[in-house]
């Protein structure tokens, strides 16, 4: 954008403002709905359709673990294919193939087939999600309309998941299996044929620059490592040659990724996207928040279902307080108070209110009312996860050069993946040490099979209760890094510090402006 336009946002701004942008966000929010309920929908049917298609139980983690390394390792070369093709072209031929790799995935015949299916769905995905991220941050530069804009994106991202427990729940329960994966090819017609016919994309957004070949490599390497790291960790335990072997090469891999980065002329990510002070916490505060995250939703659901004895259908259903918790913290009071108060306000009171929610459940017995514990619990923890996600959304993507925007982008979706390959394996070896400990301790004092089971019940939810503590304690750290490291002004009032070099004229003004 022009200096001219940065400078006189009522008119040249206003003459750029493109009239289908709602239009565009409406299909851009089915496109994440459907990459956030499959992160879901999926563990929902994974017992059937393991039984179908015969996977072992040392297998069946590969279900999981192929998509989310593929998605994971591929994020930031996701991100830097969308600024160099244009982020239209990325965003439909990243819907297209994940609605082909979802049919091959409801077709599969045996667990190679479904494996591929599963690793492909995650590459298409790691083109798709940022994406759909970064054309909103280039499509809303009005402060107000940004903001709700984002509060939509912020609310399907942090509910997704919860929905697609129910859907789950019902494709598995009342049709079959592979439907979790075939649901997903209305979604990405839907989706790609209004972007294609919608979406104008403003000019000049694209990075042309040469790929960064040794980045693309150091990258995807280095988060592929780390997330399987913690994936094996989870199942085959912390002190595991391999696990070790996974997180020292990550390590390594990363180092030298950022050293090649710190020289190239066009890095993959150049390090002004995360070394800029709000962006940095922001990344930071949000991985912490979905390492929480990601660990609650996987004990809720072993809790309702195992412990209470619910059905998938209403296992979903229990969730919807959550969901309803985080539409209205990110389409109300994040919405209506992001151009009124310095984002570190929501953010971090947001991660507190979901710390208060986390910590009623520290209070789980096998015999709690869903009405008087999980219930009030559920939407405290949505509520503020929705004030919080919704400028954190939008900041991450805010005052950086158009032709960073997909990997900004990118990073946001990063720090949510690794910070849900953290969570699953943090917490659930906590919970599982912890219910290993219990039982142990009681075992011996039950005399009957009854009271052994009630034993072990006990010692489930033990577990669950431990590992929410560590969850209670991430939650307020990344409400102290929110309000230590995110210092931006309101949009609006005081503007944004870019972090580009000499276009801070440029890109801060017509980002923030009213």
């Amino acid at each position: 954008m022009s200096e001219t336009a940065a400078k006189a946002p009522g008119s040249a701004l206003g003459a750029a403002v493109d009239p289908n942008r709602w239009k565009a966000l409406a299909f851009i929010a089915i496109a994440q709905l459907m990459v956030v309920l499959d992160a879901t929908i999926v563990n929902i049917a994974l017992p059937s359709a393991q039984q179908d298609l015969g996977i072992s139980d040392g297998n069946r983690q590969w279900v999981v673990t192929a998509y989310a390394l593929a998605f994971g390792g591929l994020l930031l070369f996701g991100g830097r294919i969308a600024d160099l093709w244009g982020r239209k072209r990325a965003f439909v031929v990243g819907l297209g193939g994940f609605a082909a790799a979802s049919a091959l995935g409801g077709a599969a015949t045996n667990e190679a087939m479904m494996f591929g299916a599963r690793a492909l769905q995650g590459a298409f995905g790691a083109l798709l999600a940022p994406a759909a991220l970064s054309l909103l941050a280039v499509m809303f530069t009005d402060a107000k309309e940004r903001a709700k804009a984002f509060g939509i994106y912020g609310a399907i991202a942090g509910g997704g998941g919860a929905v697609g427990l129910i859907l789950g729940g019902f494709l598995t329960e009342y049709l079959d299996w592979r439907w979790t994966f075939f649901v997903n090819i209305p979604f990405a017609i839907v989706a790609a044929a209004g972007a294609w016919y919608v979406i104008r994309e403003p000019e000049g957004g694209r990075n042309r620059s040469a790929l960064d070949i040794p980045g693309v490599i150091l990258s995807t390497l280095g988060l592929v490592s780390l997330v399987y790291g913690f994936t094996r960790a989870e199942s085959e335990g912390w002190g595991d040659s391999m696990t070790i072997g996974m997180f020292v090469a990550s390590g390594v891999l990363l180092l030298a990724f950022v050293l090649v980065e710190s020289r190239v002329k066009a890095p993959l990510l150049p390090l002004r996207v995360v070394t800029e002070r709000n962006r940095g916490g922001i990344y930071l505060s949000l991985g912490l928040a979905i390492i929480a995250m990601f660990g609650l939703f996987l004990f809720l659901t072993y809790y309702l279902q195992i412990v209470k004895g619910y059905s998938p259908v209403k296992t979903g259903f229990a969730f919807l307080p959550m969901i309803a918790g985080m539409i209205t913290g990110s389409t109300q009071i994040g919405t209506r108070l992001m151009t009124r108060v310095a984002p570190r306000l929501l953010m971090g009171p947001g991660f507190l209110v979901a710390a208060l929610g986390m910590l009623l459940l520290t209070q789980l017995e096998i015999g709690s009312s869903y009405a008087a514990l999980l219930l009030p619990a559920m939407l405290l923890l949505g509520l503020g996860m929705g004030t919080a996600f919704m400028p954190a959304m939008s900041l991450a993507t805010q005052g950086v050069k158009p032709q960073d925007a997909g990997v900004a982008s990118a990073m946001v979706n990063t720090s949510q993946q690794v910070g849900g390959a953290i969570g699953t394996a943090l917490l659930n070896t906590i919970a599982a040490s912890a219910t290993t400990s219990y039982i142990a301790d009681h075992i011996a004092g039950a005399s009957s099979r009854s009271q052994q089971q009630l034993v072990q019940l006990e010692g489930m939810v033990e577990g669950y209760t431990s590992a929410i503590w560590f969850a209670v304690g991430i939650l307020v750290v990344a409400a102290g890094i929110a309000l230590t490291l995110v210092n931006a002004g309101r949009p609006g009032g005081s503007t944004v510090a870019s972090s580009e070099e000499g276009a801070q004229d440029e890109v801060a003004v017509p980002v923030v402006a009213h």
